[in-house]
């Protein structure tokens, strides 16, 4: 398994490390429901150094990413992030990204780590000047309503001024970081960039702050899927298209991007089967891989799930037939027929991450 610059603090930590997308990470520490709890009301750090990251510098080079992806890069400004995603000829995802604009001609962009190797070599083949700075980057996500305090406190007080998906580049320790407004569990958070040299000392002197607690990839997936934020390899991968996993608002249809002719035509045609918010009236949860079931027809799969722990009960996502898709469906999931009704998201509504 690769490592990050941080595996043996989570080790001295007591975390329980096991493969992720061929990555050494921690799955939880204290546990997954303290570290969820703890996210939501103080705040937690992740590791997060497994993700992919590129440089982009020069009209040409970005004209050439510009045109591979489903975000026009023209309306991003300097200081400012947006969500978007990589597709093939067919429309399905490669990976969803996150594009940064340093400057009038620099981009940051931000990648999984699952198909990173492929996205490597796409953009590595096709964006002139694009610089690969994956291996020497690492990455920690400060996450929850604590956190703008909390960086404040260390001397990142660059955080204090940046709004939701906004960005800026910062300085602590003598290491050059970049700072963005951005996360993956629903509340007030910040993404931290930096050498690798820089991630150490960092995380050590956040878990100084009694506010902080370390959290593993469990509690972040209990949080996103709260949020019903989608996991890239779960929830859609390239057999699935941003119109069936209902990203369509991510997309600038005016724009030219790889994937576009497909996405109008299935668009044109409709008739496919998109994903949909579910949930139980208890613990239970649908979970990854279930059938859905209206009577004894199969009609869809669960593609995440879990106990939710801050609206407790089971919530899942799942693909659904559009006209079984609509808020207050009744349908079953699972071996043991797991009574789910389509909800609407987020499943939970008070996250502080635009506050």
């Amino acid at each position: 398994m690769r490592q990050t610059p941080l595996l043996d603090q989570h080790k001295a930590l007591g975390g329980k490390v096991i493969d992720f997308s061929g990555w050494a990470l921690p799955v939880q520490y204290a546990g997954i429901l303290q570290e969820h709890a703890h996210t939501r009301a103080s705040a937690s750090i992740f590791d997060c150094s497994h993700m992919g990251e590129f440089r982009i510098q020069g009209r040409k080079a970005i004209d050439a990413y510009d045109a591979l992806i489903t975000s026009d890069t023209g309306r991003i400004q300097p200081g400012r992030a947006r969500y978007g995603a990589l597709l093939n000829d067919d429309g399905g995802y490669i990976d969803d990204l996150i594009t940064m604009r340093l400057g009038d001609e620099e981009l940051f962009v931000v990648t999984n780590a699952g198909p990173l190797d492929r996205v490597a070599a796409l953009f590595a083949s096709n964006v002139p000047g694009l610089a690969d700075e994956s291996a020497e980057t690492a990455k920690i996500d400060v996450q929850g309503p604590l956190s703008r305090d909390i960086l404040v406190s260390i001397g990142l007080t660059a955080a204090a001024e940046l709004r939701y998906f906004g960005l800026t580049r910062a300085e602590w320790a003598g290491y050059p970081m970049l700072v963005s407004r951005t996360g993956y569990t629903g509340e007030l958070g910040y993404e931290l960039y930096m050498p690798n040299a820089a991630a150490v000392p960092l995380w050590r002197r956040l878990l100084e702050h009694p506010g902080v607690a370390p959290a593993g990839l469990g509690a972040r997936d209990t949080l996103r899927l709260e949020m019903g934020y989608l996991l890239s390899g779960q929830d859609f991968d390239e057999s699935r298209t941003p119109l069936e996993a209902r990203q369509d608002a991510f997309i600038d249809w005016h724009t030219p991007f790889t994937g576009r002719a497909a996405l109008e035509k299935q668009r044109a045609a409709g008739g496919y089967s998109v994903l949909a918010p579910v949930w139980t009236d208890s613990r239970s949860a649908p979970r990854h891989g279930f059938e859905v079931y209206r009577g004894d027809e199969t009609v869809g799969l669960v593609t995440s799930g879990t106990y939710g722990p801050s609206v407790e009960r089971g919530i899942g996502l799942a693909y659904l037939p559009a006209e079984l898709a609509a808020p207050g469906a009744v349908l079953a999931a699972g071996p043991r027929r797991i009574a789910i009704e389509v909800t609407e998201l987020p499943f939970y509504r008070a996250g502080t991450c635009r506050k």
